[in-house]
């Protein structure tokens, strides 16, 4: 047999491109599936080619002379093209996946939301999520991966989706939510505080407070209104006549006065105060509050327990009325009845037994009464009654000094020197005061009775209230101080005498002195210093070719050889003025006369 040595060589062809085909997958990945396949390739291929060979040979039939034709076959290699059915192997991505980065990776036709394909149409859900395809969240009752766990969580606290931690709702902690707050915290996560009072309780979810029986408010902070009691201070108090229940127990505590269970029942006579614990102390018929104690006097009877009579000329309930008894009569403190003096008579005394001007048994005596000065006498002893303003045996003396009214028994009120009129009483001011009582000075700028004149005075000098005369001020003088001091003089009153020397001015107020040009000093005893001149030596020489300045000109005092004369000048006037600063010149000719000694020095003007 002849090998067809040229399809052995495109074997390796056919089989790498066998090859090529399955080399970008992991045969060891499980979702990799493969199978058996044929195919047909063209190949050249050898083969024996018959053919009919004819020879000669001597032919066995002797009637035939000449050679005998024999035939044969022969083979000879000859090729062609064929078809050849070849197998391989195939592999592909198994139904459901597909070839991602030389992997299987499988298919779902509805994408993963919150997950991930993890088998042909089948997701992974994340925790949390569920449904084919993970887009429904985990409903309240569930949590993790597809939703497949049951939450535990209670009371209403929700379920983490992912983790199914429990986030409680508020008012109850636990990993399960399943305990309430402790007592005195609330809200979220418990970390409220109660703010409630009085033993009340704290909602654990809101915080709001459950009072206790006797206690309102947001808090529980108030007792239960006036009227209410007991739990929510729903309870009406029965309490009577102010008396007021116990907020929790709704028992009454009676105000002073009253007693029972209600507070209906009044004290009784002779008792007072609170549950009418109190004995009643009360004289002459005096009766007792029953809630102070405080007695309630009768008729003609005053004082704290009702043991004075009314005070003399007063009679009546609580002493309020006033005795009508003349003539000295005396009052009966409870109904007013005059007990009338002997020598008078009638309802109210006011009857003379004898007739005006005589008194006696008889009523034959004539009174000693300065009778215009007097109101009566009395009809049995002759005394006299003197009119306001007059007193004495006889009501023959006027009041003293500081009394008037009634036989000069009242005091005057008056001051700073005033007089008081006898019979009213009223102030008479003396001058420089005023008002009821001359108690007031006159305003400044007034003086005089009843402060009705007006101050000249000048210059701030202070007005007397009395006269109006004027006290001057340091350096004035004259009746209203309108005029200076006279030269020489200052201080109050000008009496004082200036120090100044050398011609300096004294201030009329305090004295001090104000120097004449070229002196200085408190008392202007010194000259300028040298180089100076002047008001208060302020001004500076300006000399050369000089021993100084005029102390009060500022002319200049030239050396020997100098004169004052400026050209075309000559000297200033002494009345020239103080700046002008004559300067030293050289004489005609520029010769500088030789140094004299100081004494022989000339002097400028």
């Amino acid at each position: 047999m002849v090998i067809n040595l040229n399809w052995l060589v495109c074997l390796p062809v056919v089989l790498l491109h066998w090859m090529g085909t399955t080399l970008s997958l992991n045969l060891e990945d499980p979702n990799v599936c493969s199978h058996w396949e044929s195919y047909s390739v063209t190949v050249q291929e050898s083969y024996p080619h018959p053919f009919d060979q004819i020879y000669y040979t001597s032919c066995t039939d002797i009637l035939n002379w000449f050679k005998c034709t024999r035939h044969r076959i022969s083979y000879r290699t000859a090729y062609r093209h064929g078809e050849k059915t070849m197998y391989r192997r195939k592999s592909q991505c198994c139904p459901g996946f597909y070839e991602s980065r030389e992997m299987c990776v499988p298919h779902c036709a509805d994408k993963c939301v919150h997950g991930r394909c993890i088998a042909p149409n089948t997701c992974q859900c994340e925790p949390g999520w569920g449904g084919p395809n993970c887009s429904s969240a985990c409903d309240s009752d569930h949590w993790g991966p597809h939703c497949s766990s049951r939450c535990q969580c209670k009371n209403g606290a929700l379920c983490n989706p992912i983790t199914g931690a429990c986030h409680c709702a508020s008012g109850f902690k636990g990993w399960r939510c399943e305990e309430r707050c402790d007592q005195g915290t609330y809200g979220n996560d418990c970390h409220q505080k109660c703010q409630c009072q009085n033993g009340a309780t704290c909602d654990h979810v809101t915080g709001e407070c459950r009072c206790p029986p006797g206690y309102t408010g947001a808090f529980c902070e108030d007792l239960c209104p006036p009227g209410k009691h007991g739990p929510q201070c729903e309870e009406r108090c029965p309490c009577q006549n102010g008396g007021v229940c116990h907020h929790v127990t709704g028992e009454c505590a009676c105000p002073p006065g009253w007693m029972g269970t209600v507070c209906g029942q009044p004290c009784p006579e002779g008792r007072y105060g609170k549950n009418c614990s109190q004995e009643c102390q009360c004289h002459n018929g005096g009766t007792c509050d029953s809630a102070t104690g405080q007695c309630h006097c009768s008729p003609g009877y005053t004082g704290e327990r009702c043991q004075d009579e009314c005070p003399v000329g007063t009679y009546g309930v609580q002493c309020a009325k006033t005795c009508q008894c003349m003539n000295g009569g005396k009052c009966y403190h409870i109904s007013g009845a005059c007990l009338c003096d002997p020598g008078y008579t009638g309802e109210h005394c006011e009857t003379r037994l004898c007739s005006e001007g005589v008194y006696g048994l008889k009523c034959d005596k004539k009174c000693p009464c300065h009778l215009q000065n007097t109101h009566s006498c009395h009809p049995m002893s002759g005394e006299c009654s003197c009119k306001p303003g007059w007193s004495g045996l006889y009501c023959n003396e006027t009041c003293s000094p500081g009394f008037y009214g009634e036989s000069c028994q009242q005091i005057c009120s008056c001051q700073n020197g005033a007089d008081c009129d006898s019979v009213t009483g009223k102030c008479i001011c003396a001058p420089g005061f005023k008002d009821s009582d001359c108690a007031t000075p006159c305003p400044p700028g007034t003086y005089g009775v009843n402060c009705s004149a007006v101050c000249n005075c000048k210059n701030q000098a202070v007005c007397s209230p009395v006269d109006g005369s004027c006290t001057c001020k340091a350096g004035w003088h004259g009746v209203d101080c309108s005029i200076n001091c006279p030269s020489g003089t200052w201080g109050l009153g000008c009496n004082l005498t200036c120090q100044c020397l050398n011609g300096g001015a004294c201030n009329a107020l305090d004295g001090t002195c104000t120097c004449a040009p070229g002196w200085r000093g408190e008392k202007c005893e010194l000259t300028c210093q040298d180089g100076t001149y002047g008001m208060d030596c302020a001004e500076r020489c300006d000399c050369s070719h000089a021993d100084g300045c005029h102390p009060t000109t500022g002319y200049c005092r030239c050396l020997p050889g100098w004169s004052g004369l400026e050209p075309g000048l000559g000297w200033q006037p002494p009345s020239a003025p103080l700046h002008h600063h004559p300067q030293c010149l050289p004489p005609p000719g520029g010769l500088v006369e030789q140094q004299l000694p100081a004494s022989s020095r000339a002097s400028c003007p």
